[in-house]
């Protein structure tokens, strides 16, 4: 985890961290939080159990972006402490700049959210009573030309969430100019659900040995050459894109370790709230939530131990999607699945 924090190891105040440019501030500007109204309803529940127990609510924003959410939240609770954490130091100083009006209730942190039970520690906190994971990638970063995650501008394949702000990681170009034909098979079946992925990633080495791959156009372009015309719509890119932008940012692996991290954080009376925005991410948060909702232990046994009974109570029936209304306004709703817990007792063995 970075030492450069967003704030100063206590209950109050935040730093600036990075530049705000041209592309980032429109970002900021056209950001709509995907449910937000639903999300601050259901982080409520996590306040109300930190005020029965007469405690300063903490709320943690773990994938902060441009801190839409985070502001909601601040505005409807006025008593809460917020912690937002973000990889990308661009973000944070926009949440920043948007969250001034609420220093004196924040830390901001430069942190992946896995590192969450770190950051509170960090921060002297130590548990949370609410918090929220908004998954993949953010309006921010799709909205920024140079950070190479859209097919639809041509610009270079870099696709770090960090926008390779702390120099490190290696970017989707040298993915495509590194991995063997089998390791690309690999990440594009796996990551990108793609059924051409060998197909692609022959062609990915072919066409290599001739130009090396650097800027999202020509993979675009060599996307739309190969691949059928699909019958449901969409650019033959999507699932490539997102294949490539998974391995770059280890999302899996990290949201792997994040969702039972940020579990173990909780209170009692605690909620986890996450927005997944594809199948892959979906099903890793989804089993995390069932171990903890579900009996643990094999069917007809006659006294089912302690350790092997529920310690989260599920908030939802299931994953809920947005409303045709949203969805309508904001077209990036359209793929997200909804899942809320309130942990209700300790596990045997979290700290």
């Amino acid at each position: 985890m970075s030492e450069d924090r967003g704030g100063n190891g206590t209950h109050g105040g935040h730093r600036r961290h990075g530049t705000r440019d041209e592309h980032a501030s429109e970002a900021a500007g056209k950001h709509v939080p995907v449910l937000l109204e639903r999300c601050v309803s259901l982080l409520g529940d996590g306040v109300e159990a930190a005020r029965r127990a007469g405690r300063t609510p903490v709320v943690v924003d773990a994938t902060l972006g441009m801190g839409g959410h985070a502001e909601a939240a601040l505005d409807r609770y006025p008593d809460i402490h917020l912690v937002g954490l973000d990889r990308d130091r661009e973000a944070l100083a926009l949440a920043g700049d948007r969250l001034a009006g609420h220093t004196a209730r924040i830390d901001l942190v430069h942190a992946v959210y896995d590192e969450l039970p770190e950051v509170l520690d960090d921060l002297g906190l130590g548990r949370a009573d609410a918090e929220l994971f908004d998954l993949g990638v953010s309006s921010l970063q799709l909205d920024e030309p140079e950070r190479g995650f859209s097919y639809a501008r041509d610009t270079a394949l870099d696709m770090r969430m960090n926008g390779g702000q702390d120099g490190d990681g290696l970017t989707a170009a040298e993915v495509l100019n590194t991995y063997s034909e089998a390791e690309l098979t690999r990440i594009l079946r796996d990551y990108g659900e793609e059924r051409h992925a060998r197909r692609i990633a022959a062609v990915i080495v072919a066409d290599r040995r001739d130009r090396p791959w650097e800027t999202s156009g020509q993979l675009a372009g060599m996307l739309q050459r190969v691949l059928p015309e699909s019958k449901h719509g969409g650019h033959p890119a999507k699932r490539t894109f997102q294949a490539l932008r998974i391995e770059v940012n280890r999302e899996l692996d990290v949201l792997e370790r994040a969702i039972p991290a940020g579990l173990g954080a909780l209170t009692l009376g605690g909620v986890q709230v996450v927005m997944a925005y594809h199948s892959l991410e979906d099903r890793i948060v989804k089993r995390a939530h069932a171990q903890g909702t579900q009996v643990q232990a094999p069917p007809g046994l006659p006294v089912v131990p302690e350790h092997m009974q529920p310690w989260l109570e599920p908030l939802l029936p299931g994953a809920e999607k947005a409303p045709v209304e949203e969805i309508e306004q904001n077209p990036r709703a359209a793929s997200v699945r909804l899942r809320a817990v309130r942990k209700t007792r300790e596990k045997e063995g979290r700290r």
